[in-house]
């Protein structure tokens, strides 16, 4: 430190404590929020005691003025007075772990270099993942450990929809975790994936975006990225309603979008009539029994047939429609109803069921088909692609929870099988409709599952929501890194925002675009950071020339686990009998 000026001295006029002391600013010198500041003071016995910390409160005054009208006559010159700012820091470090008050009087300096690592504990941080820059310009890093789920994992992401930008950082969380090399070798198997309920942004994550400009790219070399779009990226879009051949319903992305479904026979050999239910309920509710006992049910009699339907009771059934009405059928006969509702089940129940049971023909009858050509790679699967992004916008509130728990329960049911060796992550926007605080849902169950023990399994959450409040708490206070954008007044106040000093709680209300708050274990203060405009395309308008081509995998499917799908497959062949058409 003995290269660089004192920024100023601490403050003799306030108290200072080990975990908390203040600096007055020296003439021509400034400190802002944010700003990584270090002092020492020698202590007997021990030696020289280093103290680091972040400025989260600067104040500034005349010193001399009494009244509120002063400031006039000293501006003019007749009262004498001088300006005096104090910055507030709060401790983040103190090297050797002897905690006594810096020293009023003692030099504090700005620190920068090995000091600034020191402050923030990146030093002490084997595989760090850069997330931003700070106030300073400078990388913010967060320790891979707490992301990986080596000691921590999961990522919480709240602000105000279509300010607090919560869905491009974790999207540049993402990318900077593929690319940064803090993986290694894991980077082969590590995979994400993406549910997308935003209208069709990011089914252009494999393009480059043209909006990118020089400055942006200079930011992504100072935090060691290259300016890339994904290279490695799949898209699964739901089929387009009432279209015979199943195309995917989307209008922005011609080509190297996948339609994705669940045939008849899945739905009743996986038992999924669960996740057709999946609004939270109270659990009292005595109709769940007659969920699982109706699932059962079709798991035995269901029969396969061509094209995924299915065949029950001598009927063969190749719409969600139609085994809607079967199973209405039995339970609605007395001699059947013991078999499919269980033996002391009342009407009032059976109906209860009945009714949830026909509100979901709307939004699932796209979804459960057993009337279309199979599709190569149709399944939603990780295996074929880095990043896997499932397009649910198009889909009901329903269905978007039917898609999301099915999905991830194949996934973490994939991941108990095949073991630790890869990482999933998995990105849930909107977190709160799936994983509300109150009731009780199988996708519910299955995202708690994936909170406790996910990472053991290799599997990561990264959650984002509008209000953290209205989150299962255990969802939240399992995840080791928490980053809040721009917030709803009401909800600043709210205790899950705990982990802010009052002073970032305030700037929260008040975050520009890009401009976010990191938690994370090693640190005791939140840092705030400002991460870099993606280099990927978000919109249509944004989007670059299209990537090359890929190779087939040999199975009809594209290396980015997009079927490649001949758009006249449907036609009749022609012969060499037929007359040219010209």
């Amino acid at each position: 430190m003995a290269d660089q000026d004192p920024v100023g001295l601490v403050a003799g006029t306030e108290d200072s404590t080990p975990l908390l002391f203040s600096v007055g600013l020296a003439p021509g010198q400034y400190l802002q929020l944010d700003d990584v500041v270090v002092t020492r003071r020698p202590v007997p016995g021990v030696g020289e005691v280093t103290t680091s910390g972040v400025v989260t409160e600067i104040r500034a005054r005349h010193e001399g003025a009494t009244y509120g009208s002063d400031v006039f006559l000293i501006a003019d010159g007749v009262l004498p007075a001088q300006v005096q700012e104090i910055a507030e820091i709060t401790t983040t470090r103190v090297e050797p772990e002897c905690y006594v008050p810096p020293t009023p009087g003692s030099p504090a300096r700005r620190a920068t270099g090995d000091e600034r690592s020191s402050a923030l504990y990146f030093d002490q941080m084997e595989s760090t993942v850069a997330v931003g820059l700070g106030r300073d310009g400078e990388p913010i890093l967060v320790n891979l450990e707490f992301l990986d789920g080596t000691r921590g994992g999961h990522v919480s992401i709240s602000g105000i929809s279509g300010v607090a930008t919560k869905t491009s950082f974790a999207l540049f969380l993402l990318y900077s975790i593929f690319h940064s090399g803090a993986l290694g070798r894991r980077s082969v198997n590590a995979k994400a994936l993406v549910f997308s309920v935003k209208g069709e942004d990011l089914l252009f994550l494999d393009r480059a975006n043209t909006r990118l400009d020089e400055t942006q790219r200079e930011r992504y070399r100072r935090l060691g990225l290259p300016a890339q779009p994904f290279a490695s990226a799949g898209f699964f879009a739901p089929p387009t309603p009432d279209d015979p051949a199943g195309r995917p319903h989307v209008t922005g992305r011609t080509s190297g979008v996948t339609p994705f479904w669940w045939t008849l026979a899945e739905f009743c050999r996986g038992e999924l009539l669960p996740y057709a239910f999946a609004d939270a309920e109270d659990e009292r509710n005595q109709y769940t029994m007659v969920i699982h006992q109706v699932a059962a049910q079709l798991k035995r009699d269901a029969v396969e047939v061509d094209q995924g339907a299915v065949q029950l009771g001598g009927r063969t059934i190749r719409t969600y429609a139609q085994l809607v009405e079967f199973v209405s059928d039995k339970l609605n006969d007395e001699d059947e109803r013991r078999d499919w509702a269980g033996p002391v089940t009342g009407t009032g129940t059976i109906n209860a069921f009945l009714r949830r049971l026909r509100s979901s023909l709307k939004p699932l009858r796209t979804l459960l088909r057993g009337d279309l050509a199979e599709v190569a790679g149709r399944k939603v699967s990780t295996e074929g692609q880095q990043v896997t992004v499932v397009d649910l916008h198009n889909l009901p509130e329903r269905a978007q929870r039917f898609v999301v728990g099915v999905v991830l329960a194949a996934e973490t049911a994939r991941k108990e099988t095949a073991g630790t060796g890869g990482l999933l992550f998995t990105m849930i926007d909107e977190l709160n409709k799936y994983a509300p605080r109150e009731g009780s849902s199988p996708i519910k169950e299955v995202l708690l599952d994936i909170a406790e023990r996910g990472r053991s399994l290799g599997i990561i959450l990264i959650g984002a929501q509008q209000t953290a409040s209205e989150v299962e708490r255990r969802i939240v206070s399992n995840s080791s890194i928490k980053v809040v954008g721009r917030l709803d007044p009401a909800e600043a106040g709210r205790p899950e925002y705990g982990f802010l000093p009052p002073s970032q709680r305030a700037r929260a209300v008040l975050a520009k675009p890009g401009a976010m708050f990191v938690s994370q274990p090693e640190i005791p203060v939140p840092l705030a950071v400002e991460f870099p405009f993606p280099a990927w395309a978000t919109r249509l308008s944004e989007a670059g020339d299209e990537p090359a081509p890929p190779t087939s995998t040999g199975n009809g499917s594209s290396g980015n686990g997009a079927a490649r799908r001949d758009p006249f497959a449907h036609l009749p062949t022609a012969t060499d009998d037929d007359d040219a058409p010209f």
